[in-house]
């Protein structure tokens, strides 16, 4: 797995195949690294690999890749480093696919360099519906399994941290309704359906975003089968 060093934030990351490029941002929350896509409904790695140019990356301080913890980091920190990674690999412009944080990554990207993104879409993207105690008890978790691994990080910047990322009353964390109505970039949105991944976040996405498609049902069977397919031809119809 190769990695990329700027200044004192190490990101790990593999590629596969050539074409049109695709970030793939990985389920697992805090957690989300490139191995996950192993244990989803389907892997895109080997549906994409043969006609576009996959590069699916482990977030700071998930899986290989670290970096420092600040109470000052928050969700433009993540962005910050996709489009640092995308940079040092010479993409300008590019599809980006996320699934549970990545929906909020994939809008944040949006939001932040809407002429690099070529097309976005959103597996069962996370969302708030009466379920910030989840994302609380999520983060606890995460930063109790690193705590004693970083001794330098101060209770102040864990609880900090935590607040920048799911204190906000935003829908989708990082974005609000009045942004994604502004959304004009081709979306993608395949409906969640659980407390961390909530269904009105997805089709919220899908009636406010400008150019949304929703994909109801999609991960088992025909399907999932069809979903595939959708989403293929997708990428391929907006790749420029």
């Amino acid at each position: 797995m190769p990695s990329f060093v700027s200044d004192d934030v190490e990101i790990h990351f593999d590629e596969y195949g050539s074409g049109f490029p695709v970030l793939l941002i990985a389920p697992g929350g805090m957690k989300s690294e490139a191995s996950f896509w192993e244990s989803t409904p389907w892997n895109p790695i080997p549906q994409l690999s043969d006609r576009f140019r996959v590069i699916a990356m482990d977030q700071r301080n998930a899986g290989r890749s670290k970096g420092p913890i600040s109470g000052d980091h928050g969700w433009q920190t993540y962005t910050a480093d996709q489009l640092a990674l995308l940079d040092h690999l010479g993409v300008e412009r590019f599809h980006v696919a996320g699934m549970c944080i990545g929906g909020p990554y994939v809008m944040g990207l949006i939001q932040q360099a809407p002429e690099r993104v070529a097309s976005g879409v959103l597996f069962q993207t996370i969302g708030l519906s009466n379920n910030k105690p989840a994302f609380f008890d999520m983060y606890d978790a995460w930063a109790d399994e690193l705590r004693p691994q970083r001794p330098e990080v101060s209770e102040d910047d864990w609880a900090r941290f935590r607040s920048n990322m799911y204190e906000s009353d935003k829908f989708l964390f990082n974005v609000d309704e009045d942004f994604v109505r502004t959304v004009t970039t081709p979306l993608l949105v395949l409906e969640g359906n659980d407390l961390y991944h909530p269904s009105e976040s997805s089709v919220t996405v899908n009636e406010l975003a400008q150019n949304a498609t929703l994909i109801r049902e999609w991960k088992s069977g025909a399907a999932m089968e069809l979903a595939a397919q959708q989403f293929s031809d997708f990428l391929e119809l907006h790749q420029d």
